[in-house]
């Protein structure tokens, strides 16, 4: 899939209901549920994940991981279309999103129970970027 068709099928998944680990977009999603439809279901992370419970090794091998699965590779620079960003919103917490463009990103939002198209929020720190393999990386 190109970055442009991620994003896509990420805006697709706008408005499906919120629901912690889910999987199943007829259910609900959470955030590593909306990263794993928009890249059509291929992710290796269990559903009863818990990255905040995990150590620094430990998380950043299970994200690795996950990113390999779906044929990410880390990469730096400003976000593009189909981009997964992983966000700090507050000290121990990690939240996934895949970007539509520069400033705007499709993610599961608990606080509106729902999947959302919204801006990348300055408040939340980017803790890390991957893009698609066969896209350049910056």
């Amino acid at each position: 899939m190109t970055g442009d068709e991620i994003a896509a099928a990420a805006k697709g998944l706008v408005g499906v209901p919120f629901r912690l680990h889910g999987r199943d977009r007829r259910i609900g999603l959470d955030c590593l549920g909306v990263v794993a439809l928009a890249h059509g279901g291929a992710m290796e992370v269990p559903a009863t994940y818990r990255l905040r419970a995990l150590e620094g090794g430990e998380r950043d091998s299970l994200v690795a991981a996950a990113a390999r699965s779906m044929g990410l590779a880390p990469a730096n620079g400003p976000a593009v279309p189909g981009d997964v960003l992983m966000l700090r919103p507050g000290a121990c917490q990690l939240h996934f999103a895949v970007a539509v463009d520069r400033r705007r990103i499709v993610h599961a939002h608990a606080g509106l129970g729902r999947v959302v198209l919204g801006p990348i929020s300055e408040d939340w720190p980017l803790a890390g970027l991957w893009r698609q393999a066969c896209d350049p990386i910056t």
